[in-house]
């Protein structure tokens, strides 16, 4: 696995981004016009996926990253569940709903396997490791 520095870096963030994009566009469709609470609930979701995940890149520990990356995931869901009340409700056609569908499972696989990854690496995080004295 190459070397991860920032999580702009994360595939699962650049999904978790391209699905808040799409899901911004979606919500500013008519349709979405008068539903203020589902429009609002939908992105506030998707913002959720990929801040999570940046922010537990952030912390620096492997088992605090895995609880953001978990609530991550949790977004994601949640996300595709507001799609089938935008597809109930007419907000959006069945093509808009399966590949926004499609584009939440991807992520949700990306921040699962990531996760997995982590509780399985020996690694700790940076903010465990052992400063290294400068050569002199």
């Amino acid at each position: 696995m190459a070397l991860i520095t920032r999580f702009e870096d994360m595939v699962a963030w650049q999904k978790a981004r391209l699905l808040s994009n799409n899901i911004y566009k979606l919500t500013r469709k008519q349709e979405f016009s008068k539903d203020f609470e589902l429009k609002n609930q939908i992105r506030s979701a998707a913002i959720s996926t990929m801040s999570n995940i940046a922010e537990g890149f952030e912390r620096g520990g492997n088992k605090e990253f895995m609880h953001f990356l978990s609530i991550a995931k949790a977004s994601a869901g949640e996300v595709r569940s507001q799609l089938y009340v935008s597809l109930d409700e007419k907000c959006i056609d069945e093509t808009e709903f399966q590949h926004n569908c499609n584009l939440c499972l991807e992520t949700s696989k990306l921040i699962a396997g990531f996760a997995k990854y982590l509780q399985e690496s020996d690694i700790k995080g940076t903010k465990f490791k052992t400063p290294t004295k400068p050569e002199l």
